[in-house]
């Protein structure tokens, strides 16, 4: 089993690889979320049932289109094929969408992604976990996904040759 702080360096390092992802397709990209916030009101809102406790990773805009990432780093069973998203985030990040009216993604390691909607009515409830914090989730295939390149665009190749 993992502790919390092996946990959150591999979903730090995952935060990072999908910002720095976005940035080569031309996104401008801001950390966003608990994880910017002071560890004491993680803390605390890690006590709450507040929608708030699950605020996306990551927020980022290219042109007029702005959207909000939620990165998933280890929540993939290479045995099963199955991404797993905690319930309660699902719900929130529902309610996000409603409130922002901005998509909410879930990209995964692979740079697989769901939204929250995809997840709720294609995926299935899996078993309590005794890994992490033990909530119910949700397991979704990791066929079906929305592509990376196909959502937020390719890479810009002259950009990043001009960079080198």
């Amino acid at each position: 089993m993992t502790s919390f702080q092996q946990r959150k360096a591999i979903g730090d390092a995952h935060e990072q690889y999908v910002a720095e992802q976005l940035a080569e397709r031309g996104w401008k990209v801001d950390f966003w979320g608990q994880g910017q916030l002071s560890r004491a009101l993680q803390g605390a809102l890690q006590k709450t049932d507040s929608s708030i406790r699950w605020f996306p990773d990551l927020i980022a805009a290219r042109a007029k289109d702005i959207v909000l990432i939620d990165c998933k780093g280890s929540m993939t069973s290479r045995q099963t094929g199955r991404h797993a998203v905690e319930r309660s985030a699902v719900l929130a990040h529902l309610q996000l969408v409603a409130w922002t009216q901005l998509p909410v993604y879930y990209v995964f390691d692979d740079l697989d992604a769901w939204t929250p909607h995809d997840v709720l009515t294609a995926g299935r409830q899996g078993p309590h976990s005794v890994a992490g914090s033990g909530a119910p989730y949700l397991l979704i295939s990791t066929r079906g996904a929305g592509r990376f390149d196909d959502l937020f665009g390719t890479p810009d190749v002259d950009r990043l040759r001009l960079a080198s």
